[in-house]
């Protein structure tokens, strides 16, 4: 093993310690005792890793922390802690550490340690030697979409992965949350070994512990031999564990110790196993909320939610739709063995201005049976099987929502076909259009979409921004509107 290693410690013992063990690990070392000491240090040589105290005579290592973050990013940094002390090892996590390590030190987890951050330390020159631009937010190809609230997605998946931290990933159900979770993973130390997600709200009630710690023969009726807990299963690599505030309270009193000491006790066991694992987690509660309503233990919210990542509702990335569209469409060709399906200019402008209620995962369930009904493998407006359709007008009106039944053949008269109401009436009530042969369902959604915003432009005078606000939308996505229909 190659590398160097700056150790900064203000007590002579901790020092020759920590020098002792890792020229064990054939690296070298150098040693400063605080903290104006170590800046100067590494401004004079290359390092691999930084190893530090938190408590040091002119400052602490928090300080040195932020100072290597701003200056030498791709240098990991270790803290060591006094034992106990969770909430300085959260802080330094939240402040760039990859990682913590308690005093007295334990030389197992001090290895560990130092071959994960080498690794990390290793991978990041790589990078940078192949392409300086993967360097920063690496645009991991499983995450779709170029709007900015997914480029900042990225890129702090990019910052994250870095970290050993535990991280809370917040979002809508079917907002991509898992997907999230993996992407850190496969963009970490540890994306050669397992990642293992689990649905914490699946487990049955009287074998979460079991699934996760896993049990030994015999204790307990139907323990026919000894299984491996979800932790050791993922030892090395990632555990998400989605749905958390699922969780029974005896096991996330257990959970929280296996967090803060890095070893489970299996059921029936006395003996326990150190394990290696980074804690993904998520739901789509309020995790604050949780904890006021007693389902989630104070002390577990404060230890899982180090760092919170955001994942973005697809209403808050419409621009992407069209892009995450054309890949689950290929992704259901490839499944059905057939060339993908198109979508035709109305069924993109329905998609977009549909609320989504269950977002990327509901726009793949809709694509999944349009893709059945089309005809000639295009996809048009009528294919789409919205949840409610004037749902997908909700952000162009201020007006109830109408109840439009699902679209039937209907017999009518040749004159009637031509009798397709477009306009609003004056109480603001939609019409119920006429349906025979000519009827184009893209072209009445446009029309009540083109005299909704206009009526919001007169009624303000053509103030877009008091507009936007009158229709219950964004200033951007009125003026994307607004542009798509010829009205800017």
């Amino acid at each position: 093993m190659n590398g160097k290693v700056l150790i900064v410690d203000d007590e002579p013992d901790i020092r020759e310690l920590l020098e002792i063990t890792l020229g064990r690990m054939s690296l070298q070392t150098t040693s400063a005792a605080d903290v104006s000491s170590a800046k100067k240090i590494l401004a004079q040589d290359n390092f691999s890793l930084c190893l530090t105290d938190m408590k040091l005579p002119d400052g602490d290592g928090i300080e040195l922390v932020e100072h290597i973050q701003k200056y030498f990013e791709h240098i990991p940094v270790a803290v060591i802690t006094a034992h106990g002390n969770t909430e300085t090892a959260i802080k330094a996590l939240k402040s760039g550490a990859f990682d913590f390590v308690s005093k007295p030190v334990d030389l197992y987890k001090l290895r560990d340690l130092v071959k994960s951050a080498l690794r990390l330390s290793d991978s990041t020159a790589t990078r940078a030697q192949k392409s300086p631009a993967l360097t920063g937010p690496n645009v991991h190809p499983a995450i779709t979409g170029k709007s900015s609230a997914i480029e900042m997605l990225r890129e702090q998946i990019g910052k994250f992965a870095r970290s050993q931290a535990p991280i809370f990933i917040s979002g809508e159900s079917g907002s991509g949350k898992e997907l999230a979770a993996r992407s850190i993973h496969q963009q970490s130390v540890r994306a050669q070994a397992p990642f293992i997600a689990v649905n914490c709200g699946a487990l049955p009630s009287d074998l979460v512990e079991s699934e996760l710690f896993g049990h030994l023969k015999g204790s307990f009726t139907g323990a026919i031999s000894d299984k491996q807990g979800l932790f050791q299963a993922a030892h090395g690599g990632t555990l998400f564990l989605d749905e958390i505030a699922d969780l029974p309270l005896n096991t996330q009193v257990k959970l929280l110790r296996v967090i803060q000491e890095r070893v489970v006790r299996p059921v029936g066991s006395q003996h326990e196993v150190n394990i290696d694992v980074r804690i993904l987690s998520a739901t789509h509660k309020n995790l604050a909320q949780a904890v006021e309503q007693g389902i989630l233990r104070q002390d577990l919210y404060f230890r899982i939610n180090v760092i919170e990542l955001a994942v973005p509702s697809l209403r808050e990335r419409v621009d992407d739709i069209e892009e995450l569209s054309k890949t689950i469409l290929i992704k259901i060709a490839k499944e059905n063995n057939n060339s993908p399906c198109q979508l035709s200019h109305e069924a993109l402008i329905a998609l977009q201005a549909y609320h989504f209620p269950g977002n990327v995962r509901e726009l793949e369930n809709i694509l999944q049976r349009s893709a059945t009904l089309c005809e000639n493998k295009l996809i048009v407006a009528s294919n789409l099987d919205f949840i409610s359709l004037p749902n997908s007008m909700s952000d162009l009106t201020t007006t109830p929502p109408l109840e439009v039944p699902p679209l039937k053949p209907v017999a009518m008269a040749p004159a009637a076909s031509e009798q397709v109401t477009k306009s609003v009436n004056t109480s603001n009530t939609l019409h119920t259009p006429l349906i025979g042969a000519e009827f184009s369902l893209e072209k009445h959604l446009e029309g009540i979409e083109r005299e909704t915003i206009e009526k919001a432009l007169t009624e303000t005078r053509w103030n877009k921004t008091a507009a936007a606000k009158k229709l219950g939308m964004s200033f951007r996505s009125l003026r994307y509107r607004l542009k798509k229909l010829g009205l800017d």
